[in-house]
């Protein structure tokens, strides 16, 4: 096969879109879905670790693996994106995204219950790091 013959409709695309690091607790996991499309409609692309390694690979692989390719991931996105409280890993996340100078931005799902979500219409709004919940373990 000649690849210079080669047509498909992806080939026409042409926007370079930012890298959006979807972090979030694994309170939101169910949310995964509505967050990723949530950064597509904001003409971005997710790069979200609960789409791409499910929660740790159902164990099936050591966790600090993991952990490694969320970092490197965090490392080449764009702009990380915190949704959601923020519990130790994503504070983990926000400490190396400041360190590589990634810019933060935060956003609050409100009213994230099953009705919602089943239904797709998660409201998710951007606020301010101090208006962020902190989950309980995390220490101030």
């Amino acid at each position: 096969m000649n690849t210079s013959e080669l047509y498909h409709k992806s080939l026409l695309q042409d926007e370079n879109r930012q890298l959006i690091y979807t972090a979030m607790s694994k309170r939101c996991f169910y949310l995964r879905m509505h967050i990723s499309k949530y950064v597509l409609q904001k003409g971005n692309v997710p790069l979200n670790p609960f789409m791409l390694f499910d929660y740790f690979l159902l164990d099936c692989v050591n966790r600090n693996i993991i952990r490694d390719a969320n970092n490197s991931i965090v490392l080449r996105a764009d702009q990380l994106w915190v949704f959601g409280p923020i519990s130790n890993g994503v504070a983990a996340e926000i400490a190396l995204a400041k360190k590589a100078n990634k810019p933060i931005s935060y956003f609050a799902i409100e009213n994230p219950s099953k009705t919602t979500v089943l239904n797709g219409t998660s409201n998710i709004k951007i606020i301010s790091i101090s208006e962020n919940e902190v989950e309980m373990e995390i220490e101030q």
